[in-house]
């Protein structure tokens, strides 16, 4: 998509023509290989789309999200009947230790649940007005994007701006998580998924601007919620060697895909997400690097999940 530059930018930051090295060696294998690639420049948004933003979308467009949506039970066969109302998937933290291969135990599909009631009905927007929307699946933020005159951005466009120019860094802001204890991102502190010790004081999502931004000015491209990309997910590696696993989703319930069904995950709409969210933790799911990535269905929404929109010039 190309997109006429004028009045859009307000509010987003500029990145220059650049070759950077995508992706590590050093963490998780759909991570890898680290490798050399390339964006023209573009403009990106200084923060995650906010709950004020959507909803003067919402307003202006009428716009219904996939949350709010009656499912189909031909898009979802063998659900049962009762199962297919509108909502979305919430995170309720746990009693005490569980098995972390079960993301059932801390994820909970809630009737209602939506961008404007974040924890199902009964809940609202009061005093998020300036966090990040959360509840929009990949329509929802492709629809933002287009009314906005924009685009989502790529999957290299998203990591080279988190990267804010740094390429030997594990984080956006050097290789130690808490420099001087210091906590530079919203993520989880404690044991996932039912100890949070909120040591950066936020229990889930923050207003955007919390935390310091990146060398390019950009707030929250890591932690906070996941945004995402317009990118198909791929394995960075060739599909045909047996390390081209791609990974579990971390936070969200899906079955685990092998590395030979990469080409037909791209192909059936998995779309690559970054950034990692609030409740990334380094025991479980160390996502909150530039280079972290996982794929997610199209047609999921969940609490953690938010997008940025990028405009282009040529």
């Amino acid at each position: 998509m190309t997109t006429t530059v004028g009045a859009v930018t307000t509010g987003m930051a500029w990145v220059d023509d650049q070759r950077f090295v995508m992706g590590s060696d050093a963490f998780y294998p759909e991570e890898r290989p680290a490798h050399e690639a390339e964006v023209t420049g573009f403009w990106i948004d200084r923060n995650p789309v906010t709950n004020v933003d959507f909803a003067e979308f919402v307003a202006d467009a009428g716009y219904l999200t996939v949350a709010e949506r009656m499912p189909s039970a031909q898009d979802y066969p063998g659900a049962a009947a009762e199962a297919l109302v509108p909502g979305s998937l919430v995170f309720q933290p746990t009693s005490g230790p569980v098995d972390l291969r079960d993301y059932f135990a801390w994820w909970r599909y809630v009737p209602g649940a939506c961008w404007h009631l974040p924890a199902g009905p009964g809940s609202s927007l009061e005093g998020l007005a300036q966090h990040p929307v959360v509840h929009v699946a990949y329509a929802d933020a492709i629809a933002y994007a287009d009314w906005a005159g924009k685009a989502l951005p790529t999957e290299q466009e998203w990591e080279c701006a988190a990267r804010g120019g740094r390429e030997d860094s594990a984080y956006a802001w050097g290789d130690e998580p808490f420099p001087q204890g210091m906590a530079l991102a919203n993520t989880w502190q404690g044991r996932f998924p039912w100890e949070n010790l909120t040591l950066d004081g936020y229990e889930r999502t923050s207003p955007v601007g919390a935390f310091p931004p990146n060398e390019y000015g950009l707030l929250d491209m890591i932690g906070n919620v996941w945004e995402w990309t317009a990118s198909p997910f791929r394995s960075h590696a060739d599909p045909a060697r047996d390390d081209a696993a791609t990974p579990r989703s971390c936070c969200t319930p899906r079955r685990e895909p092998a590395a030979a069904e990469v080409t037909r995950l791209a192909a059936a709409g998995m779309r690559a997400v970054k950034g990692g969210s609030h409740l990334c933790v380094p025991n479980y799911c160390l996502r909150y690097r530039p280079a972290a990535r996982q794929p997610q269905t199209v047609d999921t929404s969940t609490g953690h999940l938010g997008f940025r929109c990028v405009a282009r010039t040529g």
